[in-house]
């Protein structure tokens, strides 16, 4: 695999999320702005439901996936020294439904 590859089509995707963090209410979001980064999962889940009630249209993996990478980096603007991409990588192999996904659609390269 290319990790290029993978950070562009990362990129993409979270760029197509919207949400504005500062606006949004999330206990999960606040904890880890609090640095409980153990909390980013809880977090990405949240803020998924909450874009995804506004955006029904989207696929479940595709609004999990672009709101894991803007939560990333909205963190990594805000709090630089707090979060590591590993913790994305984490929430994406954590969840079996986003992973089968991925695969499903012939991995990174055709996503």
């Amino acid at each position: 695999f290319d990790p290029i590859v993978i950070a562009s089509r990362l990129r993409r995707m979270g760029d197509q999320c919207n949400m504005d963090f500062e606006r949004v209410s999330s206990e999960a979001l606040a904890e880890v702005l609090k640095g409980k980064v153990e909390k980013f999962g809880a977090a990405v889940d949240s803020l998924r439901r909450n874009w995804s009630d506004r955006n029904p249209e989207l696929v479940y993996e595709r609004a999990f996936l672009s709101v894991s990478v803007k939560l990333l980096t909205y963190i990594a603007k805000k709090i630089p020294d707090l979060l590591h991409p590993t913790h994305l990588i984490q929430v994406i192999n954590g969840n079996a439904q986003v992973r089968n996904y991925i695969e499903a659609h012939g991995g990174w390269v055709r996503m």
